[in-house]
């Protein structure tokens, strides 16, 4: 009875995969292939089929729990781009003239929507991203509460009022910049498509989009959704492509600014092309961040703490504290509890409801954090649990990109692992003796995105809050990501921030206006 249920569960789970969005999905009776098939690219208030023109040879996407192609991606081209920007430009010319209470009209439409197809997008993010269901509808629901923020922040964007001597006066304006571009990641597709796009048009601008080549499909859908809540025609665009696409738009000259997720060096690239027009840039980067466990911690939050800043996502999250320093005198009942909680983790088909650790997003990527636990191993490491290929019993899901998630034991701060970022569920367990000790090693590092303390003592959670060279530090928690909070990055992590009230600042200019109330005297 039980294997039917099993079977039927399956089986549902597969006529779901094939029902998403029924009118673009395909599927070979000789391959069960499920293949999308509606174009990707969105301008001009609709989907934009690739142009034959500028015809690129298009790129497969797959799908991650199953090895499975699921849509063919067509990186946009010189024309294309064109197109997508001019698009925005001709949209902002009425977006930016409206009031903020109308705008936040809109976008708080946008978010209802968002939140009546909660499901839908949900489960189309778990098929091209990997992750399991139970994550993903958390980031949906961060996306539309990200609109929802900058809704009820966009009426109330206001300059200033100065009085000057004689009567006279001066006020400042704050305005949008104009076409913005917003280049994605793989990670978190929709909801880093809602924080870059929120921010932008709450300030009155208009945004052309870039997803990662990788996680093509659900930005598209954003932009659905924002032309039905009653956007301008060509407000909010989707460009796909990889890097030669990414290259167009930074150096566009109809592009005011650039907001990156993404990796070191192609945010260097990034910067460097904005600067020939002398745009301005957020980059929010990678990341190796501390997490630090005093020993008048709770022991079971910590543990769980550790879990939350390690596995969320397959561990492919910036911010994750994948060096987890624990203090030595409870270092040995902290791995036996981290262990056997580890061990724990459901692993499988990420549209099950009670799976909590889904796919990597590639085979290139699984087998990349694959290397860096047989290195850890080479330098010394101990491999406590995990770090091998995870094969499902569901024949689906044989060639799906799954690992077991990883702790080492007796790493030191020279060993790869704990130097570099691996974007995987590996974690890197050190001990140490001192707070001033452990401060000193947690800054040792070229990142600075996040950092977190785990300790009783509240005197000492300040001390090192403060200390941290960091953007965020949580304390007794880790990976909370509430949007009315800006998030971002110290040093090569990038600079800028994304949510709360100061991304107004990355996402408008302001203008001086001085007036004089008499005559001007002149000294000519």
């Amino acid at each position: 009875m039980l294997q039917q249920s099993c079977s039927a569960a399956q089986a549902g789970l597969e006529i779901l995969r094939t029902r998403l969005l029924p009118s673009t999905v395909i599927r070979s009776a000789c391959t069960g292939t499920l293949q999308l098939k509606e174009p990707l690219n969105f301008w001009c208030g609709g989907r934009v089929k690739p142009s034959t023109k500028d015809a690129r040879p298009s790129e497969p996407v797959y799908e991650p729990a199953t090895g499975r192609v699921l849509c063919e991606m067509f990186p946009c081209g010189p024309a294309e781009v064109e197109l997508a920007v001019q698009s925005a430009q001709s949209a902002f010319k009425t977006w930016s003239q409206m009031s903020g209470m109308e705008r936040g009209r809109v976008m708080l439409e946008a978010a209802r929507i968002i939140r009546e197809q909660r499901e839908e997008i949900a489960n189309m993010e778990v098929i091209n991203n990997g992750k399991s269901i139970f994550e993903a509808r958390i980031d949906i629901d961060i996306a539309w509460q990200c609109i929802e923020y900058y809704a009820g922040i966009a009426g109330t964007l206001a300059g200033q009022h100065v009085q000057l001597p004689g009567g006279s006066f001066a006020y400042t304006r704050r305005e949008p910049l104009g076409v913005c571009v917003g280049i994605g990641a793989w990670n978190y597709p929709f909801q880093i498509a809602a924080w870059k796009s929120a921010p932008a048009l709450a300030c009155g601008n208009a945004m052309v989009f870039k997803p990662s080549p990788m996680t093509p499909v659900t930005a598209v859908i954003l932009a659905e959704i924002y032309a039905q809540a009653g956007v301008p025609e060509g407000l909010f665009n989707v460009v796909q492509g990889s890097a030669e696409t990414g290259s167009l738009l930074c150096l566009h000259p109809g592009v005011a600014k650039v907001s990156f997720t993404g990796s070191v060096p192609t945010g260097i690239k990034i910067m460097e092309m904005s600067a020939k027009h002398v745009k301005p840039v957020t980059l929010e980067l990678g990341g190796k961040s501390p997490l630090i466990i005093f020993s008048d911690c709770s022991l079971e939050n910590a543990v769980n703490g550790a879990l939350m800043a390690n596995f969320l996502s397959q561990g492919e999250v910036c911010c994750n504290g994948t060096r987890v320093f624990v203090q030595r005198d409870i270092l040995e009942p902290f791995l036996e509890e981290v262990v056997k909680k580890t061990r724990g983790i459901k692993i499988g088909d990420p549209l099950q409801e009670a799976t909590r650790m889904g796919a990597l997003i590639s085979k290139p990527h699984l087998d990349r954090v694959l290397g860096f636990v047989r290195q850890a191993k080479q330098q010394g490491a101990t491999v406590l649990c995990g770090g091998e290929p995870y094969v499902s019993e569901d024949p689906k899901l044989k060639s799906g990109y799954f690992m077991s998630p990883c702790v080492l034991s007796n790493c030191t701060d020279e060993m790869t692992c704990v130097k570099e970022e691996i974007f995987g569920p590996v974690m890197s367990v050190l001990p140490f003796d001192t707070e001033e000790e452990v401060l000193q090693r947690a800054n040792n590092t070229t990142f600075g995105l996040a950092s977190g303390v785990f300790t009783r003592d509240v005197s000492r959670a300040h001390r090192m809050a403060a200390k941290l060279q960091a953007g965020t530090c949580f304390v007794n928690t880790y990976n909370a990501s509430p949007v009315e909070l800006p998030f971002g990055g110290y040093k090569m992590s990038g600079f800028g921030r994304e949510n709360g009230t100061v991304t107004v600042e990355y996402y408008s200019q302001l203008k001086t206006v001085i007036m004089e109330m008499g005559d001007v005297e002149s000294p000519f």
